[in-house]
């Protein structure tokens, strides 16, 4: 229900004109975005073409399930986290090339838009979801 947001933004859907969302501290998660954001740009330029374009062409077979897109989506992201310096937490950085992969397959292919929206979405909630909360309660 919620969108994916790397701008430091909260998104959800309005009830009752309050957000959808359980109370949070807003500069805790500007932050947090902001540094996604700035790890996002460096791995945007790092990222090669090739990966970007295997991915699409799983994203456009249709006889590949949810589950198996979503296992190509982890392996990509796995080799790519291979390269990430020793210092950074791998967590983060492998969430944060999931996010920069699912730009770079939306910007080159725009009409997988939903399916590469719901398994990232799917991919992140599997791998990092107590990562996450545990990054937003912290």
């Amino acid at each position: 229900d919620l969108e994916l947001q790397t701008d430091g933004n909260r998104s959800g859907h309005l009830r009752n004109g309050d957000l959808g969302l359980a109370p949070t501290n807003d500069d805790v998660i500007r932050i947090i975005a902001a540094q996604l954001a700035e790890i996002g740009d460096q791995f945007d330029k790092e990222i090669q073409g090739r990966v970007v374009n295997d991915l699409v062409q799983h994203f456009l077979n249709d006889n590949l399930s949810r589950e198996e897109i979503t296992q190509q989506m982890s392996r990509a992201v796995r080799e790519l986290a291979q390269a990430i310096p020793s210092d950074m937490e791998q967590e983060k950085a492998m969430l944060v090339l999931a996010m920069v992969l699912t730009k770079k397959i939306v910007n080159t292919m725009p009409s997988l838009l939903q399916r590469v929206y719901n398994t990232t979405l799917n991919y992140m909630n599997r791998q990092f979801h107590n990562y996450l909360v545990e990054m937003v309660s912290a």
